[in-house]
């Protein structure tokens, strides 16, 4: 097992997930995303919130975990994104896929 890292990334619709999720696959600084459909629930400005959003879940290596989230944070549309970053292992050959992905530049 190796070490790699997952982002969870929420947004306002399908078209801005892929669009930042594209951006952070042609910077080669993740290897894979993962789009789905959420509904969500959150305190915003005093309010009590209820909305549908879209997550980005971002694939890379431990290395580029700080890269990852402050190129979310340059292009994404919130005022406050959440960007949750994970370690988590996975077996070597996919941990290895997601390596060579990432280093291709």
């Amino acid at each position: 097992m190796s070490n790699i890292c997952l982002t969870y990334i929420t947004h306002e619709s399908e078209a801005e997930a892929q669009r930042i999720s594209n951006l952070l696959l042609e910077a080669r600084l993740v290897a894979c995303a993962n789009i789905f459909p959420i509904q969500s629930a959150y305190w915003w400005q005093g309010a009590l919130e209820n909305g549908s959003e879209w997550v980005s879940l971002v694939k890379t290596t431990p290395e580029n975990r700080e890269a990852v989230q402050e190129a979310v944070l340059q292009t994404h549309p919130y005022t406050t994104p959440c960007i949750l970053t994970m370690e988590a292992t996975a077996n070597e050959a996919y941990a290895a896929w997601i390596r060579a992905e990432v280093g291709r530049k």
